[in-house]
């Protein structure tokens, strides 16, 4: 058996060793070898034929560009963009030296020694189009300057191949010079400027050979990424971007001894004159226009792209609607504002988007009083707070999880809280105690009668109860934008930034029993080569149906009973919730019916659109509260765009009415413990008469009588609030009431 044994391990190891000595000589070194070199004979073949067969094309012919066509939903044309190029050829010679060298040094360091071609960024370039991960770069200025001139974008590895064979070519035809000259010229700066004439005087009123070295470094650097680099629309995120871009380009020009370290270090970074809008965007036009493109953005046509022409552009506005909203601006507001001999009312500016809560489609939107005289779309911009309008989310975010008040009572429509002004909250690490309109003290108030007159220290009390990064993560569900927005108890007074576009949507998905909606302004983009459609919004369930139908129904008072009365019509069922901020620089009315939801907001700017003022003395009218012209507006408007009215109403459901806990003894401090109370008193209430001061002396409401809590929750208050009667101010002063400054 040992011998046996033995024989067959023998035979074994020489089937091993016949099969290993068969693959040694089926990948012998010089098999691998020669397979390599045979592979790049072939490609040095096939690219030899390539470079054969392609020969150097025509330049593009600019007379074949056309213009683009941006129509309303129904089809009719809003606007016709890009008729001509904006363009002005410049001979080099022009161009400061500096300057020159500043796009080298942003581009292509080795541009005079280099063949014109980046073989290795070529390369990467082709794989990221195989590999579907879109436009690449990584190309020479030689490369930039054929695919701008003789080429198109279009990023496809055909387009990639003839791109680098033409540059071959052109970088043995052609001078460097004469390269750069041609790039400079045919390179696509934004703001519809092509070339770098255009260029210097879209972004700085200069001719090109007067620029200076930071602004050519800027002009060099904003290339990489026209639209999100331009100083004047950049997030804070591009302005980062940019200025780090703009100092790479001041570094390599010193590596490359075009510029001196002395030099570079008396430079200060160029920051461009505002934008001059383009012919035929008068009015609301270019505002639409504008929202328009920078949803194309995210769709991934460029601004480039735009500029080659030939798009149809379907917007999702109503044409109807959008007349409907202009005329309720003209006759609400505008018409009793003196810009000219009220220095208050030159500053007013207001803005306004409206929604249909179904669709998340923006059928009309308001950007300022003319897209030429005021560039900035107030309808869009993020730079003001919206005060109480954000109350309704706190009370929202209280129903998702189920709060409870400090006694352990679930908070619901009849929950009862302290409404004393300036009333310390309880339970917080940070102090924080917000005086009410008027310095008025309400006493025991519901959350119902709270939201009506949207009392601050019953709120403030709120967020507290939920939590403040609770209450922010249901408002970021909700569609409020994550700036400026502290988890602090003084957010529960809208002190973080959002616009009229946002809070549209936020409010469009309360309208929609907590189904996200998310504003979209684009219908379709038709090009002869490609077809975008907006992308699906997400149906998620941002909150409850039952926390949005609760808030729904807690905003139903705010119309009937509350600061809204302006926009209570029996023309249609509405829900609304008034705001003014800090300082009276932004008032708001964000409401909606069954079939829209529409935020009108004015907004206190001064200096250029640089420095926020009050809106205090709007058209002679005392303190411009949200009460007041937006909700005017917007009630002029939702009854024009509903055609004079609907009978749709709000199919709520599972309303939560909350507990009615024993209600605290009103006092300038909040009691340990609270007395039961029937209801309210009629110091839930503001008094008959309004005041724009404050009251010296708060009137202390009468002790409550005890009764079981009430079945329904109390929505018309005994003495309804005037216009004027919504929001706290100073009380939303987030400093100087134990409060840091939010």
């Amino acid at each position: 058996m040992g011998r046996a044994d033995a024989r067959r391990a023998q035979a074994q190891e020489s089937r091993r060793a016949a099969k290993s000595g068969g693959i040694r000589r089926l990948f012998t070194w010089k098999k691998l070898l020669g397979t390599f070199f045979g592979i790049v004979l072939l490609g040095m073949g096939a690219f030899g034929a390539l470079y054969l067969y392609v020969d150097v094309p025509a330049a593009n012919a600019m007379a074949e560009r056309q213009s683009n066509v941006y129509k309303y939903s129904d089809g009719t044309v809003l606007a016709r963009t890009g008729k001509g190029v904006n363009r002005q050829i410049v001979d080099l010679d022009e161009v400061p030296k500096k300057v020159q060298h500043a796009f080298v040094a942003a581009e292509n360091k080795t541009f005079y020694k280099d063949q014109g071609v980046d073989l290795k960024g070529t390369t990467r370039g082709v794989l990221n189009t195989l590999s579907g991960k879109g436009k690449q770069g990584g190309s020479t200025i030689t490369q930039q300057y054929v695919k701008n001139y003789y080429l198109t974008q279009d990023p496809t590895v055909s387009r990639k191949l003839k791109e680098l064979v033409i540059s071959l070519k052109i970088d043995q035809q052609m001078s460097k010079d004469q390269i750069l000259a041609g790039y400079i010229n045919t390179a696509y700066y934004g703001r519809g400027a092509s070339g770098i004439q255009a260029a210097a005087q879209a972004y700085y009123g200069v001719d090109a050979k007067d620029l200076n070295v930071s602004q050519g470094a800027y002009l060099a650097s904003v290339l990489q990424a026209p639209s999100q680099y331009d100083w004047n629309s950049a997030t804070d995120t591009g302005k980062k971007l940019v200025k780090e871009r703009w100092a790479y380009t001041l570094r390599n020009m010193v590596e490359m001894d075009w510029l001196t370290e002395s030099e570079k270090a008396k430079l200060t970074f160029a920051k461009p004159q505002k934008p001059k809008p383009a012919a035929g965007m008068e009015g609301q036009t270019g505002y639409l226009v504008e929202a328009a493109n920078k949803e194309l953005e995210k769709q991934g046509v460029t601004e480039q792209d735009r500029d080659a022409g030939g798009w149809t552009f379907t917007l999702t506005v109503d044409k109807k609607r959008q007349q409907a909203l202009e005329k309720a601006v003209d006759d609400q507001l505008e018409s009793k504002l003196d810009r000219e001999g009220n220095k208050v009312d030159a500053t007013v500016q207001a803005g306004a988007t409206s929604v249909d809560p179904k669709t998340g489609k923006v059928v009309a939107l308001y950007g300022g009083e003319d897209y030429i005289k005021h560039y900035i779309s107030n309808a869009t911009r993020q730079d003001y707070q919206p005060a109480s309008t954000f109350k309704p989310l706190v009370l929202a975010s209280a129903l998702e999880n189920e709060s409870e008040t400090q006694d352990g009572s679930l908070i619901g429509l009849n929950t009862v809280y302290d409404g004393t002004s300036k009333r310390p909250v309880v339970g917080s690490d940070t102090p924080f105690a917000p005086q009410n309109q008027d310095d008025r003290s309400y006493g025991p108030i519901s959350v119902q009668k709270a939201m009506n007159s949207s009392v601050n220290s019953v709120f403030a009390q709120m967020i507290v109860d939920v939590t403040p990064a609770k209450a922010k993560e249901t408002a970021l569900a909700l569609g409020v934008p994550d700036k400026n927005f502290p988890e602090r108890p003084a957010v529960t007074l809208g002190t973080m930034n959002a616009s009229t576009w946002d809070m549209a949507g936020v409010y469009a998905t309360l309208d929609n029993h907590g189904q996200k909606v998310t504003p979209h302004i684009l219908q379709s983009a038709e090009h002869r080569d490609r077809t975008v459609s907006p992308e699906k919004p997400k149906r998620e369930q941002a909150i409850s149906r039952a926390s949005a139908d609760t808030v729904t129904k807690a905003l139903t008072g705010v119309v009937d009973a509350g600061s809204g009365g302006a926009a209570n019509s029996p023309a249609y069922d509405a829900a609304a919730k008034t705001g003014t901020s800090e300082d009276n620089k932004s008032a708001w009315f964000a409401g909606y019916t069954p079939e829209l939801s529409t935020v009108v907001a004015l907004f206190g700017e001064g200096d250029g659109g640089r420095k926020q003022v009050s809106l205090t003395g709007t058209a002679n009218s005392g303190r411009a509260s949200g009460s007041g012209f937006p909700a005017r507006i917007w009630a002029d408007y939702t009854l024009g765009a509903l055609d004079g009215g609907s009978g749709k109403t709000f199919d709520l459901q599972d309303v939560e009415r909350g507990e009615v806990p024993a209600p605290p003894t009103p006092s300038d401090t909040p009691s340990e413990e609270p007395t039961e109370s029937e209801e309210p008193t009629p110091s839930d209430t503001p008094s008959q008469t309004p005041s724009e001061t404050p009251s010296e002396t708060p009137t202390t409401p009468a002790p409550p009588t005890i009764s079981p809590p009430a079945t329904t929750p109390p929505t018309s208050p005994e003495i309804p609030p005037l216009p004027g009667e919504d929001d706290g101010q100073p009380g939303e002063r987030p400093g100087g009431n134990g409060a840091a400054q939010q």
